[in-house]
């Protein structure tokens, strides 16, 4: 699955809208819903499976086994002022140089960010209106993942527990904004630990997620 404004789209308009991207994400994905599912989402993709998680249930009647959010502060968080997705062009580019996720070389060359820059500032305007009211409780549990020098902290992470009807757990993890590239596998083994509750304890019992989906 690949969305608009990447890859072999990049040629299509990306999506701006939070409501209007769950709803083609809940089209595309309802076929493969047919056996238990969780959502993954680091950064902007957090409020896209918070708010896939939410249509999914409202609207069709599918409930996530579990939602997990990574890097991205609670969405009912005072949003950045000024927003970086409405920047000039120039400190765009340097705010982005500064949160290191673009490697340099890249936003040095004049073409590429040409090329670049209109999907980066429609993910960014995705993330930063995105705004769930705190009567959003989804009945799935979530597990919140954060990187402990993120300039995301763990109060914004925690808050994420206002979201849901179940149980809540935080997982900090070394590393930056992007600590996901950095200790995947570790963030997959706390994926596993909350899908397969005999991973916690090392045993051997087998539960009813071997045949689910991840959706990322």
């Amino acid at each position: 699955m690949e969305l608009p404004g990447r890859g072999a789209r990049i040629d299509e308009p990306a999506f701006r809208q939070m409501d209007a991207l769950a709803e083609t994400l809940c089209e595309v994905l309802q076929p493969l819903l047919d056996v238990p599912f969780a959502l993954f989402g680091h950064s902007m993709g957090a409020y896209v499976a918070c708010e896939l998680a939410r249509q999914l249930d409202a609207a069709h009647g599918q409930t996530a086994a579990h939602l997990f959010v990574s890097g991205a502060a609670a969405p009912d968080r005072t949003p950045r002022s000024p927003p970086l997705h409405s920047l000039p062009e120039r400190d765009l580019i340097r705010a982005l140089n500064e949160l290191g996720g673009t490697p340099a070389p890249v936003l040095a060359r004049d073409e590429l960010v040409a090329a670049m820059l209109p999907t980066i500032r429609a993910d960014l305007m995705l993330a930063e209106t995105y705004v769930a009211p705190r009567s959003t409780r989804l009945p799935c549990s979530i597990t919140a993942f954060g990187g402990a020098s993120d300039a995301i902290d763990r109060r914004s992470l925690q808050a994420w527990s206002n979201f849901t009807e179940g149980a809540f757990r935080l997982h900090m993890f070394p590393g930056n904004h992007f600590f996901v590239g950095q200790v995947g596998s570790a963030v997959v083994a706390e994926i596993i630990r909350d899908l397969h509750p005999s991973a916690r304890g090392g045993g051997s019992q087998r539960t009813g997620y071997d045949n689910g989906r991840i959706v990322e």
